[in-house]
């Protein structure tokens, strides 16, 4: 029996991380965000500080809602959140 539940806590870790991983960037981002308790406004400061570009949320909430938000926006959106981004082979 405790086997069984075992297995199946695993599955659902499985299961949880493939769902997110299948995420788009606009699901992605304003999950991650939503984790930090922080909003998409102050994010948008954030990376106006950060990279001397102006972000309003508006503008860019409808950037990320089309998916053309840069790999090097994600990456500085990343690093203002403390992640780090991996990239690992699929087994």
């Amino acid at each position: 029996m405790i086997y069984n539940i075992k297995w199946l806590i695993c599955q659902l870790i499985d299961y949880k991380y493939n769902l997110y991983m299948r995420l788009n960037v606009r699901e992605q981002v304003k999950a991650l965000i939503a984790q930090e308790n922080i909003k998409l406004k102050e994010l948008g400061e954030l990376l106006t500080k950060k990279t001397g570009n102006k972000y309003e949320a508006s503008n860019f909430s409808h950037r990320l809602g089309r998916g053309t938000v840069t790999y090097n926006e994600v990456m500085t959106i990343a690093e203002i959140l403390g992640y780090d981004v991996q990239f690992i082979k699929e087994k």
